[in-house]
């Protein structure tokens, strides 16, 4: 007490050398009215550090906006630092951090989706459009894909999706009172119980199928992670399993590759499919929490679990396990899995170095099994069926099923569930109507944005694992955007650089300047080839994560395959 008294004392008078010591402490000081504001908002909520963006988000959600005395005063409830605070706030797309003297923004945010598949469909005209026709209080923004490439162009009002958008679609979206997502028809768990689901869960957890038969099936049947880096689903499993308790289970809804929605569909259609493959998971491994990361894109999925989690856990289906619903907040790189990681920590979605790998060192330390969306969609069935049944799909020595998100030039685009291994003319042909009125097959990109690009003259390459490397692509999350002869191979290229430049997290330099020098380079009227080229490499070869490394590669197949294109 003593210390204290003196301690203030110094505080309040001139110190040593006739200065005059200050009056408060350094840095902001918490705002009253503002602390009284967020305690109610927060209370009855857990302070854990991991919950620091849930907590932006409500505060987000309450007000609009993200107020500096606000994040003062959140800082100051939660027991962190205002740098802490304030670096997550800025750090992710979809918070509006408004600074001292600064206005806040408008009431209603229109999002329009500038990436490829909704470039090619008129989606910067209409957010130029847009942004001139609507009047104050509204606010016109061109963001990065939103997961509905094949109803291009897409854009959010508010939370409500507005699907082939058109100016006058939009305009009266912003005139209705309503912009809450709407909820289309899905599979709830009294259905999916009355169809069989969860009996397979109920055979394991009982033990009359045991963890090693699970295993075995899982491994002979080969099913391999579809989230893009294809990982064998039973080899990881075995491995996460092997590790010291406690474990942990984290689900990576987070797809935001340019073209890629299938995750979409799967959880806006059928959550409990995947949400059984997601408990028969966490009982192999011995997971007692499991952690859904799911994009801040997708409001209308949010509702759809937010409600059949609760009903899950309410029969009794989760076995004791707690269920985890955490929310992005518009950062490609979070679907990364080190930057997946550090953003259900509550951080800046920056990518871990490797090693240590999340199956040994993850989620708060702990042994960690990261699956995407369609893999775990894809284990009941196989455990089900058996691996034979499996192994007997697939075309030109591939097995088993994949789900193409298809968008483009084609006549109807959508997620097809079709053989591993089908190659994209077989896959325009048999599964989208062929291509749509007045266009003409020229190119194709097999893997979203960081898959690359392939002339129509290869047409025949099966779309799967292992086939499109000799190319120089990838098949990733298997995200196929068809172009026509509307299409410039080098207007495509430059749009997926622009991509990269903005999702950029910023954390290695040869990916934060890399991507800015190759846009730059790429906007101007001539290419030199060989300085866009040694970026790439350098780009590939020091990146920190798969963004820097793939980032290159439209440049390498414009180079390889389009040189006409490319000079």
């Amino acid at each position: 007490m003593a210390e204290a008294a003196n301690e203030a004392k110094i505080f309040a008078h001139p110190g040593a050398g006739g200065k005059r010591a200050r009056a408060q402490p350094r840095g902001r000081q918490v705002d009253a009215s503002a602390l009284d504001a967020v305690s109610a908002l927060l209370a009855g909520h857990d302070l854990r550090r991991d919950l620091l963006i849930e907590h932006l988000h409500r505060l987000q959600d309450r007000y609009g906006c993200l107020a500096a005395p606000h994040l003062v005063a959140l800082a100051e409830v939660m027991k962190l630092s205002l740098a802490e605070v304030f670096e997550v706030a800025t750090f992710y797309a979809h918070f509006d951090v408004v600074r001292d003297g600064e206005a806040s923004p408008p009431a209603l945010t229109i999002r329009v989706c500038d990436s490829l598949s909704c470039a090619m469909a008129g989606g910067e005209d209409l957010a130029a459009r847009l942004a001139s026709l609507l009047g104050a209080g509204i606010r016109v923004q061109r963001v990065s894909c939103i997961g509905r490439c094949e109803q291009a162009p897409a854009a959010e009002v508010g939370h409500r999706v507005v699907a082939n958008a058109t100016a006058e679609k939009v305009t009266a979206a912003a005139r209705e009172s309503r912009h809450t997502p709407e909820i289309a028809p899905y599979r709830p768990l009294a259905r999916y119980r009355a169809d069989g689901g969860y009996r397979l869960l109920s055979r394991i957890v009982s033990g009359e199928m045991a963890a090693e038969a699970v295993l075995t099936e899982l491994e002979q049947a080969g099913l391999r992670g579809m989230g893009g880096a294809g990982f064998p689903t039973g080899r990881k499993w075995r491995a996460v399993r092997a590790e010291p308790a406690p474990r942990l289970l984290a689900v990576n809804a987070d797809e935001g590759e340019p073209g890629t929605f299938k995750d979409r569909f799967f959880l806006e259609t059928d959550p409990h499919r995947m949400l059984e493959g997601m408990l028969i998971a966490a009982e192999i491994i011995d997971a007692p929490d499991i952690y859904i990361y799911l994009r801040d894109e997708y409001a209308a999925i949010r509702h759809i679990l937010e409600k059949e989690i609760a009903a899950l856990v309410g029969a009794g289906l989760a076995g004791g396990r707690k269920l985890h619903l955490r929310r992005g907040a518009g950062a490609y790189i979070c679907g990364e899995e080190g930057a997946l990681l550090e953003s259900l920590e509550g951080k800046r979605g920056l990518p871990r170095h490797k090693p240590p790998y999340p199956s040994a060192i993850g989620l708060f330390g702990r042994p960690t099994l990261i699956n995407n969306v369609e893999t775990l969609y894809w284990v009941p069935d196989i455990l089900e069926k058996g691996h034979a049944w499996w192994q007997g799909q697939g075309r030109h020595g591939s097995q088993g099923w994949r789900s193409y998100s298809v968008s483009g030039r084609v006549r109807e685009p959508g997620v097809k569930i079709a053989p591993a291994g089908i190659n994209v003319r077989e896959l325009i042909a048999e599964y989208c109507g062929g291509m749509a009125q007045g266009h003409r097959f020229t190119a194709y990109l097999p893997g979203g944005a960081s898959g690359g690009i392939l002339p129509a003259a290869l047409d025949d390459i099966p779309l799967d694992f292992g086939k499109l490397e000799p190319h120089g692509c990838l098949i990733g999350s298997a995200a196929v955007v068809v172009l026509s002869q509307e299409d410039d191979p080098r207007a495509v290229a430059l749009n997926l650089l622009r991509f990269f430049k903005r999702e950029s997290c910023g954390q290695c330099t040869p990916c934060r300047v890399g991507t800015e020098k190759a846009v730059a380079l790429m906007e101007r009227p001539a290419w030199d080839n060989d300085l866009l080229g040694r970026l790439a490499e350098v780009m590939r070869d020091a990146s920190i994560c798969g963004l820097g490394q793939a980032a290159g590669n439209p440049l390498f197949s414009l180079f390889r395959h389009f040189s006409g294109a490319a000079s």
